[in-house]
């Protein structure tokens, strides 16, 4: 079981009201636990840590803080957007149907409430709607993929 599976299994757990679930295989063990005696509530994370870590040592001196680069702009912009993330399991599909044009391209300006895709969840097609007015500024995932519970499939620029 990896760390995907294993987070996937943690966000359904605390979304099905669950108070406790354990797994147990060959491999790992797992107890996740929803909610406490306190009324709080709490999750349990079990992740697999690599044997071997190299020491983590401070540093001697401090760093002179060096110029932005590209990357750092990039990075400092990319901050400033909003992530519409997948609220489903399924395939992602960026038109309607195959002979419609798709619901948005990099650059349309969407306003809340605007259908942006549709997912694929056991035979179903589920309208995905923004929760956010602004423009497209990336798409990142392809038409006909499958994608993940809260995985990235747009950047918004609310601006």
């Amino acid at each position: 079981m990896d760390i995907k599976e294993i987070q996937s299994l943690i966000k359904f757990v605390a979304k099905s009201g669950a108070t406790e679930v354990k797994l147990e295989t060959d491999e790992i063990k797992i107890t996740i636990r929803t909610g406490s005696a306190t009324g709080g509530h709490e999750t349990t994370y079990v992740q697999q840590v690599p044997m071997a870590q190299a020491p983590i040592t401070p540093a001697a001196a401090p760093v002179a803080s060096a110029p932005e680069t590209p990357a750092q702009k990039e990075a400092e912009a990319d901050s400033k957007l909003i992530t519409i993330k997948s609220p489903i399991i399924g395939t992602f599909y960026r038109k309607p149907s195959p002979d419609k044009p798709a619901f948005v391209e990099v650059g349309s300006t969407i306003a809340k409430g605007d259908v942006l895709c549709v997912i694929e969840a056991m035979k179903l097609f589920n309208d995905i709607e923004s929760e956010v007015s602004g423009k497209i500024v990336k798409i990142l995932v392809d038409d006909s993929s499958p994608v993940e519970f809260d995985q990235p499939l747009f950047m918004v620029d609310p601006s």
